[in-house]
């Protein structure tokens, strides 16, 4: 019999090797892919845009608490993230007659993966699966646990009253608000594609 036979037949060696791949399912989410996606007004010109502020009925407490006249920290993670990203594209912060509002929301929901490759993770056949982590087997295939947090961007053209651009970005986080790395990385990720990267080129004009 094999070395790697007899280790597989062990329940201490499985145990171990369940553990460290438990592991590496928590240790993917600082990681994870941003889905970004984003979507603007091609009528609009966004070069003649150079201000922009806060929009003013802007909710304080993205987590829903009892924030009244200050942020939580969730809101100071993303404005930090926000005010970084504008400065570095040239624009201007305004407190009176800014070009552009900027408004956002936040959420992080629960949500499960499907996969049904035949093959279970890590590319391991059925028979070696193992419970926990939030990944278990059913059927011919399995399903991943894990918690999806959601930025939305907003940028509305302060004399239309109009939204101009929307960014939305959606990543793997650990926990059940979104970390400051994690927030960073969502953010910078959405106002990547702005400006809209239209058929004239990355500006839309009118």
């Amino acid at each position: 019999m094999s070395h790697i036979t007899r280790f597989f037949r062990r329940p201490v060696a499985m145990l171990a090797l369940g553990s460290a791949l438990v592991l590496g399912v928590s240790g993917c989410a600082t990681s994870s892919r941003v889905g970004v996606t984003s979507d603007y007004d091609h009528s609009v010109n966004f070069r003649a845009y150079k201000t922009w502020s806060w929009y003013p009925t802007q909710t304080k407490d993205t987590e829903g608490g009892p924030a009244q006249g200050y942020q939580s920290f969730l809101d100071k993670r993303i404005r930090t993230a926000v005010e970084r990203e504008m400065t570095a594209k040239g624009l201007t912060y305004a407190e009176t007659s800014p070009d552009l509002y900027i408004a956002y929301s936040a959420k992080v929901e629960d949500k499960q993966q499907a996969n049904y490759s035949g093959l279970g993770p890590y590319g391991y056949p059925y028979g070696y699966g193992y419970y926990g982590g939030g990944l278990y087997g059913r059927g011919n295939g399995y399903i991943t646990n894990y918690k999806a947090g959601t930025v939305i961007i907003d940028f509305v053209d302060v004399r239309r009253k109009e939204l101009a651009w929307r960014g939305q970005g959606q990543a793997q986080v650990d926990k059940q608000t979104i970390s400051e790395p994690e927030v960073y990385r969502i953010v910078n990720s959405i106002l990547g594609t702005y400006p809209p990267q239209g058929p004239e080129g990355p500006n839309a004009s009118r």
